[in-house]
C-alpha cells in the first residue's frame, strides 16, 4: 500500500511538473508599444492553463481599433501579435483585459508610450483593467514588482521546490533563514548583472543546471545522517549562496520576458527580490510548522514524510533535467 500511495504521489507531481520551462512566469502578458502618435503594437500572451487562451481578450479603449492577429503557440501559451491604431493618446483611459474574471489566472499590463516611461501595472480578475497615466508614480512601479517577486517565487516550481528541499535538509529555523538569505544575496547579484546586460548566460542550460539543484538537495536529504556531515549540512549558506548564483539567472529570463519600467529600474529590481523573499520566508514558515508539528505529535512519521518528499521533489527534478537537457 505504502508504494501504491507513494507512486500515485510521484505520478501526481510529474502532471505538476509537465511544462518544460517551470521557471517561466505564469501570468499573462499583454503588451502595447508605441511606434508613432497614432499606432501601436500589441502583444497578447494568454496562458492554455489558466483560462485565459479560451476565456480573456485584451480589451482597448473605444477609440483604437485592432488589425488582424498573427498567432502562435510558445511555451504551453497562446502569443498573438497585431497593429492597433489610437486616433488619440492613452492617457486616462483604460485598458486590461476583458473576461478575466471567468480564469484561474493573472496578467502584466506593459504600456511602453513613444519617448516616455514604460507602465508596468499587474491586473487581476478583481481588477482586470487599469487606468494608464501620463507619468507613472513610482509606488505603481514597485507594487507590481513586489507582487511579481512574491508570485514567481510561489508559481516558479523550480525555485519553490529548491526551497522546500532546503528547508527538509536543514531543518531548523535559524540556519534555514541564513542560507535562503544567502541564496537570495547570490540570485540578486546575478539578476541585477543579468538585466544591465553586465554578464548572462544562455537559459537552457541555466534551467538545466537549476533542475539538477535540485536533485542535489535531494539526494542530500536522502543521505543524511548516514555518515559525517556532508558540505550542505557543514555550510549551508555556502552552497544556498552558489546556487543562488544560478538560479539568478533563472530569475532573470523570467524578468526579461516582462522587461523593466524606464526610469525604474533601481525601484523594479530591488521590490522583485523583496517580493522574492516574502515569498521564500512564507514557503520557510509552513514548511517548518509542518516540520513542527510532526516532531511534536508524530515524530516517528518525520523522518519517512521527508524522504517521501524528498524521492518526489528528487524525481520531479531529475525528470526536467532530462527533459531540458535533451530539448
Amino acid at each position: 500500500m505504502t508504494w501504491r500511495w507513494l507512486a500515485a504521489w510521484l505520478v501526481t507531481w510529474l502532471a505538476l511538473a509537465n511544462p518544460a520551462r517551470a521557471d517561466e512566469l505564469r501570468p499573462g502578458y499583454l503588451e502595447l508599444t508605441q511606434r508613432d502618435a497614432a499606432h501601436w503594437q500589441m502583444i497578447w500572451k494568454a496562458p492554455i492553463l489558466g483560462g485565459l487562451a479560451t476565456r480573456a481578450r485584451p480589451a482597448l479603449p473605444a477609440f483604437c481599433s485592432t488589425g488582424p492577429a498573427q498567432s502562435r503557440i510558445e511555451g504551453g501559451a497562446v502569443v498573438a501579435a497585431m497593429a492597433v491604431t489610437c486616433t488619440r493618446p492613452l492617457d486616462n483611459a483604460q485598458v486590461g483585459i476583458a473576461g478575466m474574471e471567468a480564469t484561474f489566472t493573472d496578467a502584466l499590463l506593459r504600456v511602453a508610450p513613444l519617448g516616455r516611461p514604460v507602465q508596468a501595472v499587474r491586473l487581476t480578475r478583481d481588477h482586470p483593467l487599469a487606468t494608464i497615466t501620463a507619468v507613472p508614480d513610482t509606488w505603481q512601479v514597485a507594487r507590481t514588482y513586489l507582487a511579481l517577486g512574491f508570485d514567481h517565487i510561489l508559481t516558479g516550481y523550480d525555485h519553490l521546490l529548491f526551497v522546500i528541499a532546503l528547508v527538509l535538509l536543514l531543518g531548523r529555523l535559524g540556519v534555514t533563514v541564513r542560507a535562503a538569505t544567502a541564496f537570495t544575496v547570490a540570485h540578486s547579484l546575478t539578476l541585477a548583472g543579468t538585466t544591465l546586460g553586465l554578464f548572462g548566460l544562455a537559459q537552457a542550460p541555466v534551467e538545466a543546471l537549476i533542475a539538477l539543484s535540485i536533485v542535489f538537495l535531494a539526494v542530500e536529504i536522502v543521505k543524511q545522517g548516514t555518515g559525517p556531515q556532508r558540505l550542505p549540512e557543514r555550510i549551508p549558506w555556502l552552497v544556498a549562496f552558489g546556487f543562488g548564483l544560478i538560479h539568478g539567472f533563472g530569475f532573470a529570463g523570467a524578468l526579461r520576458e516582462i522587461g523593466l519600467p524606464e526610469g525604474d529600474v533601481p525601484t523594479a529590481l530591488l521590490t522583485f527580490n523583496l517580493g522574492v523573499e516574502l515569498g521564500q520566508l512564507a514557503i520557510i514558515a509552513v514548511v517548518l510548522a509542518v516540520i513542527g508539528g510532526l516532531r511534536r505529535f508524530a515524530p516517528g512519521l518525520l523522518r519517512p514524510a521527508t524522504l517521501l518528499l524528498a524521492y518526489g521533489i528528487g524525481t520531479v527534478a531529475s525528470f526536467w533535467f532530462l527533459e531540458r537537457l535533451i530539448g
